[in-house]
């Protein structure tokens, strides 16, 4: 286990060095800077087939990784304030800024989201938005708590208990608690929403 402050946490992922793990509002998050994506395939024996999700602070960060016209920019962006933060993924069209390690099978779209916790959010406006999935081997259940990550997973950098509590100070209480219920999936295909994973949001 590799418990760190939150200025080598942001400074290791920033730099690619290392894989890291946070809580988030759905299930704690694997994470890697975008272009070391493939560290994260090969940490969670993840099958090519499964992309993963680009998270970020805010839609601003994440806006440059998406390629659309003007109206579907304008209808994203709408989508977004009525659900983010929130449990709500969005598959779009994926601009060549996204690392082609992101999505093996180069499908062409990008599934963002901005999760609706403090302390994700505050870790992610430090380092940018990451290439996220949870955290688990490939086949097996989200690992819930840090306790659990860090027995199975004693590579990924978490932050320490003391940058937890200085955190709580700084930003305000948040919990380390995951709800278990993954984000719902939406992709965005011919003008319209195809649900591909019901989560636990539902879109009006």
């Amino acid at each position: 286990m590799t418990d760190v402050s939150v200025v080598d946490f942001v400074t290791q992922i920033r730099s690619g060095e290392a894989l890291a793990s946070f809580p988030t509002d759905t299930v704690p998050a694997l994470a890697a800077r975008p272009d070391q994506s493939e560290r994260i395939y090969a940490t969670k024996e993840r099958p090519a087939d499964k992309p993963l999700i680009l998270m970020g602070a805010n839609l601003a960060d994440l806006l440059p990784y998406v390629s659309g016209r003007d109206d579907e920019l304008s209808y994203w962006h709408r989508i977004t304030e009525r659900y983010w933060p929130g449990a709500l993924t969005l598959v779009l069209p994926a601009s060549d800024r996204v690392p082609p390690q992101m999505n093996p099978l180069q499908t062409g779209t990008i599934g963002i989201r901005v999760p609706n916790h403090a302390l994700a959010r505050y870790l992610l406006a430090r380092t940018g938005p990451l290439a996220t999935t949870s955290v688990n081997r490939s086949g097996q259940p989200a690992l819930e708590t840090m306790a659990d990550i860090a027995a199975q997973f004693p590579e990924l950098l978490l932050l320490s208990e003391a940058a937890i509590a200085n955190l709580k100070t700084e930003i305000g209480d948040f919990t380390l608690a995951a709800s278990g219920v993954p984000s719902t999936v939406v992709r965005w295909h011919q003008g319209d929403w195809q649900v591909l994973r019901q989560g636990a949001v539902r879109m009006e």
